[in-house]
């Protein structure tokens, strides 16, 4: 991370969506994102200068940050766990768990998963290459599950059974 001078830097216990909220509403939202893999706490930063000023961000390892806009997507993204790396003012982070026993049980990425709600511009995280591709109704597409970093609500997903016994045993990708 880096930043120009003239932006305040403020570690705070809350969604970071600049609404006001009880003590429990805090705890609350700090519980989920905890679940999905963030922080306790949550940084913001906020431009005191009266001219425009700009902070840079990274990820913890190589890879593509997207920049999506949640309008685009009817205020919602369902996300990987440690995919989210920063958000507008207005974007919570929340959870969203797996419909699925069978996803949540062996689909490698568990049940729980993060949910970016709001209005505002979000930036998310992913190892490798990335593609953003949307699906036309009942279109299928089959995706590694460690592959798949973000989708709308919209998309309905389980896992299947890769078939065959040469392709479990030596195809390295397991069961499903």
């Amino acid at each position: 991370m880096m930043m120009d001078a003239g932006i305040r830097m403020q570690t705070i216990f809350g969604s970071g969506d600049g609404k006001e909220q009880s003590f429990m509403d805090k705890l609350w939202g700090a519980g989920k994102r905890v679940l999905t893999g963030e922080s306790l706490f949550m940084t913001t930063y906020t431009n005191d200068s009266p001219e425009r000023r700009t902070a840079w961000f990274a990820a913890a390892y190589p890879g593509k940050i997207m920049a999506l806009d949640l309008r685009e997507f009817r205020g919602k993204l369902v996300c990987q766990k440690d995919s989210f790396l920063c958000a507008a003012k207005g974007v919570s982070i929340g959870i969203e768990f797996s419909k699925r026993l069978g996803r949540g049980l062996f689909g490698g990425e568990g049940f729980i998963m993060q949910k970016l709600e709001g209005d505002g511009q979000v930036y998310i995280h992913a190892g490798g290459t990335t593609v953003q591709k949307e699906l036309l109704p009942g279109e299928v597409l089959r995706v590694d599950t460690g592959c798949l970093v973000a989708m709308t609500e919209q998309v309905d997903y389980d896992i299947e059974f890769v078939g065959g016994i040469r392709n479990t045993l030596f195809g390295g990708e397991g069961l499903f």
